[in-house]
């Protein structure tokens, strides 16, 4: 027989995993639903309260959170949250997305196989059927979404065989959910297209074809994004 400590321990390890991942959940929609404002001050122990939960699994939120480029640690300040590109950053993200992710595919073309084919042509097909944003345009009703976006795209990056290739892919990426949620345009069924492009090019093992059909995606996605932000700077400017 185990004692009361023993048969309490194997159990406590997922459950306190769960809380740490719930908290994260949470931490992550109060930043993309901007109730944390862009460049905002993220009070810890305030966060703690309204989840109901301790400091210490925020803290660990915030850490993972800080990995992925969408919160960031000051000096005498602790965290903030990322401020949004200004129209300048936004095109100069694109840049290094247009120098990175093209290379990455064709990079990946030599690596992937059947099983990462048919991972990646899941990860296409749930985002054909997840829900859009529609007017109560929060954070949950996109998530479905933008995970699968992300697990495409990171994908196609951990193939290139390059961890300093993909990690800067990765953290190039967080910034682009803030703008599709706060710039709200219709470009869901243009980036499913794009991808099914893309992993046809691949499943080709057509290295040339896969850089470009990525580099067409990103081009594609920053005419769709770009006026959008132009012109809530020019309104915001009013």
């Amino acid at each position: 027989m185990f004692s009361d400590d023993e048969a309490r321990g194997p159990r406590a390890l997922p459950a306190r995993r769960a809380l740490v991942d719930d908290v994260y959940d949470a931490v992550l929609g109060l930043l993309m639903d901007r109730v944390i404002e862009p460049g905002a001050r993220v009070n810890i122990d305030a966060v703690a309260r309204d989840l109901d939960v301790s400091p210490t699994p925020v803290r660990e939120a915030l850490t993972r959170l800080e990995s992925e480029g969408l919160v960031i640690k000051r000096a005498l300040k602790g965290y903030v949250a990322t401020p949004l590109l200004d129209a300048g950053g936004l095109r100069d993200l694109y840049d290094m997305r247009e120098l990175l992710e093209p290379e990455a595919a064709r990079r990946a073309t030599a690596h992937i196989d059947v099983e990462t084919e048919a991972e990646l042509a899941a990860s296409v097909a749930q985002m054909r059927t997840a829900s859009a944003p529609d007017d109560d345009e929060h954070f949950e009703n996109y998530r479905r979404f933008i995970d699968e976006d992300l697990h495409f795209h990171h994908l196609i990056a951990e193939h290139a065989q390059s961890p300093l290739l993909s990690e800067a892919i990765v953290r190039l990426r967080s910034h682009m959910h803030l703008y599709r949620l706060n710039f709200r345009h219709d470009f869901e069924d243009d980036t499913v297209s794009e991808h099914e492009k893309i992993l046809s090019a691949l499943r080709d093992r057509d290295a040339d074809a896969a850089a470009s059909a990525m580099l067409t995606h990103i081009t594609n996605s920053y005419a769709r994004l770009g006026p959008v932000l132009a012109a809530r700077s020019d309104d915001t400017a009013e």
